[in-house]
């Protein structure tokens, strides 16, 4: 079956794609951060329980940049950005991809909250560039991004929205399936959410937080119920990102899946790593809701079906 035919349609969608990312690289230059390239293959993942890559030889095809851009972080570049490919098997979806676009940061000297201030100042450039003034719409909804956006925490979140607590949810394993049912779709209406402090079984990569090491000074950014970036406070301790990276591999063996190698030299890297913050924002999903889509499948030129 030819499906060359749904090209045209999309013209309008990939040229208002191609103007966002490149408003995107705009405000990261103003800001002076570097923009930087990294290798897709590398030969070792970060060991996550619920996100696995691809293999590619005996190597890997990497799920974010985001192992080598801290290691150039430890290295002593302050501040850099990457618009780049990535891969993730078993994720498809309307919002969904196996080869999806990321936009990923990194700097020095901030935590969370300060990342959270840098995020505010990015979406309204980009809606000011691309649409002039505050209010952005999707599918009849508005939200205004002026700030302050709202800032709500995962526990608050539950005890507002969830039948089940928080504690609870993660005791049964339930955390992700009544965050995509009860809490999700409410976030992000009338203004931009950041949910914010996960539970530090959750913390992935992130640092726990000082006065409660029971939770990670982790954010996720909700506009329109939609998840659109995932960030955090860089965890610096190799140690503890051992145990953690053990500690996931140990979930994927008892799911029956393939166990990851470490990534010795990120570990490594961690030693030097300053206090520092980064992020990783979808650029597919962003550009749903730039070009008022339903579906990824509607803002990428072609989708896996379709080659």
């Amino acid at each position: 079956m030819n499906t060359d035919w749904k090209l045209p349609r999309r013209k309008f969608a990939l040229e208002t794609r191609a103007t966002l990312i490149q408003v995107i690289r705009e405000f990261f230059l103003s800001r002076n951060y570097l923009e930087v390239e990294t290798p897709h293959r590398i030969p070792a993942p970060a060991p996550e329980a619920h996100i696995d890559a691809f293999p590619s030889g005996e190597w890997f095809l990497h799920t974010s940049p985001e192992i080598c851009m801290k290691r150039m972080l430890a290295a002593g570049y302050p501040k850099m950005f990457q618009i780049c490919r990535s891969f993730r098997q078993r994720e498809r979806g309307d919002r969904h991809l196996p080869e999806f676009t990321l936009l990923e940061w990194y700097r020095a000297g901030i935590d969370y909250r300060g990342l959270m201030e840098e995020c505010e100042d990015l979406f309204l450039y980009l809606l000011g560039k691309m649409r002039g003034g505050t209010l952005l719409e999707y599918r009849g909804e508005k939200i205004d991004l002026e700030k302050p956006w709202q800032r709500i925490s995962v526990r608050d979140a539950f005890d507002r929205f969830a039948t089940t607590p928080m504690a609870a949810s993660l005791e049964k394993d339930l955390f992700e399936e009544i965050m995509v049912r009860d809490i999700e779709p409410r976030l992000g209406r009338g203004k931009p959410t950041f949910l914010y402090d996960y539970p530090a079984a959750l913390g992935a990569l992130a640092r726990t937080k000082r006065e409660d090491r029971g939770l990670a000074e982790r954010f996720e950014i909700y506009l329109f119920g939609l998840e659109l970036a995932n960030g955090f406070s860089e965890l610096t301790d190799p140690d503890d990102q051992r145990r953690r990276f053990e500690g996931e591999n140990l979930k994927r063996r008892s799911a029956g899946k393939d166990v990851c190698p470490m990534p010795e030299r990120f570990l490594e890297s961690l030693r030097h790593l300053p206090e520092s913050a980064g992020i990783a924002l979808g650029v597919d999903r962003l550009a749903m809701i730039f070009c008022d889509a339903l579906s990824v499948d509607e803002v990428v030129a072609f989708t896996p079906e379709e080659l």
